[in-house]
């Protein structure tokens, strides 16, 4: 195997493993710890500590331990974070999130360069476009990332599975649940049928060995990774501390990094809307706390599949049509729930809504991270960085405003959001291919005046 895809693999079993135990919790925050709204809190705070890291942290830590020993000192701090879990209370889960969401920003950067540079460097040996194989490389990633929804999930709904069963649920229960849920009946509602403490501590358990082995996998098989570019430039000249502290903030000054942080801040949106609510208005309020689990295996393993299929597709299809692709599916999946009354009796709709929305989601993770890669190959730390930092402001305001606002208004927000980055988005392909063609008019009529120059003399 070459060496190469040996640490692609290795970094995605990492995250794997690290999030089989963080992406589970994470669907049941809401629903486990519902009182005084302590999940959607926790949440909250988690992605604002990821938006202040965002700005300062991932280029420091990245220059100062690079990206191997970035990514197992952020790992240690998701664990952290699990361990938070075992006596969940304002005074444990809050510091915990504020920990995580530290060290999520340099965690996901690092990940993005080191994909990014082992890609370009495997394709200037092979003779490769870089963008394809960066692409490629993003694609085997999160096929294997994304499937850590399946092994969570699938862990929280056995464990919680032992729950004993409820009767059927009335009628007027089932009123507020899906679109029209403000909130003002979760008393009522099946959210309510906690499972044992004893059940939590066994689920807490395994999800803590999960984080412990992702650590330990990266820090010893992990090969660190040295981007050539930045090392030539460096042994030029080092770059002052407030440069690099600031690199992230000055990235802005590119305006298609301006038009594209639409297209994070969206991602965050729509994660926070089925982590959230989805998961609660939906699926907790008409079915029950035990099926999160199964119903968001659907989406894990539909992102996963889709994930690699879009990294491949990429080189022939371009990257524009998935962009549309991804839209047209959450824009069908928007108008489907703002419709849908949920009731138990209609179970595969249940699995069909997140099914969908984990194809359109790979093609932000796959896409998204890809873009930013390629059009700011020499900013890679700040452009990453700036990802998560718009990213995580997505989340940080869909959790803040989860406990004040209907899901039917949720929806509408997501529907607007949606419509303005894929016309951001738009702008900036328009503008590469104004520019592309340009240059090649320069380079077309540049031999014609060398020629008529010569004529003359």
């Amino acid at each position: 195997m070459e060496r190469g895809l040996k640490n692609i693999l290795v970094l995605s079993f990492g995250f794997l493993l690290l999030f089989t135990a963080y992406g589970g919790l994470q669907t049941l925050q809401s629903s486990l710890y519902s009182e005084e709204g302590l999940g959607v809190a926790a949440l909250s705070t988690l992605y604002g500590g990821m938006l202040l890291s965002s700005v300062f942290l991932p280029p420091i830590l990245i220059k100062k331990l690079g990206c191997k020993w970035t990514i197992v000192i952020a790992m240690c701090c998701y664990v952290t974070f699990t361990l938070g879990n075992f006596y969940a209370s304002w005074y444990t889960l809050i510091p915990t999130s504020i920990l995580l969401g530290l060290g999520a920003a340099p965690l996901w950067s690092a990940q993005g360069t080191y994909l990014t540079i082992m890609g370009n460097t495997h394709a200037e040996k092979r003779g490769k476009v870089g963008r394809d194989v960066v692409s490629q490389y993003f694609g085997i990633f999160f096929l294997i990332y994304q499937s850590s929804g399946v092994f969570g999930n699938l862990i929280s709904s056995l464990v919680f599975g032992q729950t004993p069963a409820q009767g059927a649920i009335p009628e007027e229960q089932l009123l507020p649940c899906g679109a029209s849920d403000c909130l003002m009946a979760t008393a009522s509602t099946n959210s309510t049928s906690r499972p044992s403490q004893e059940l939590i501590y066994t689920l807490l358990g395994v999800y803590t060995g999960s984080g412990f082995l992702a650590i330990l996998l990266t820090a010893v098989f992990l090969e660190p990774v040295k981007d050539a570019q930045q090392k030539s430039e460096g042994e030029k000249q080092a770059s002052p501390f407030w440069s690099t502290l600031l690199s992230t903030v000055k990235l802005f000054r590119d305006k298609r990094l301006c038009l594209l942080v639409l297209l994070p801040l969206y991602s965050g949106f729509q994660q926070a809307f089925l982590a959230g609510d989805y998961t609660r208005s939906y699926i907790t309020c008409a079915l029950g706390i035990q099926f999160v689990g199964y119903v968001m295996i659907c989406f894990s393993a539909v992102n996963a599949l889709c994930s690699v299929l879009y990294g491949k597709l990429a080189q022939y299809t371009g990257r524009t049509a998935l962009f549309a692709l991804g839209a047209t599916i959450h824009l069908s999946c928007i108008i489907g729930l703002l419709l849908w009354k949920p009731h138990p009796r209609q179970l595969p709709l249940f699995f069909v809504f997140p099914g969908l929305w984990g194809a359109a989601d790979a093609v932000w993770q796959t896409q998204n991270n890809a873009l930013f890669g390629v059009l700011f190959e020499k900013n890679k730390e700040a452009a990453f960085a700036s990802y998560r930092l718009w990213e995580a402001l997505g989340f940080v305001i869909a959790f803040g405003y989860s406990m004040f606002l209907c899901v039917s208004v949720k929806l509408y927000v997501l529907l607007g959001v949606l419509s303005l980055a894929m016309a951001a988005y738009g702008t900036v392909e328009y503008l590469g291919s104004k520019k592309v063609a340009r240059q090649l008019t320069e380079e077309q009529t540049k031999p014609a005046e060398e020629g008529v120059t010569q004529t003359k003399t």
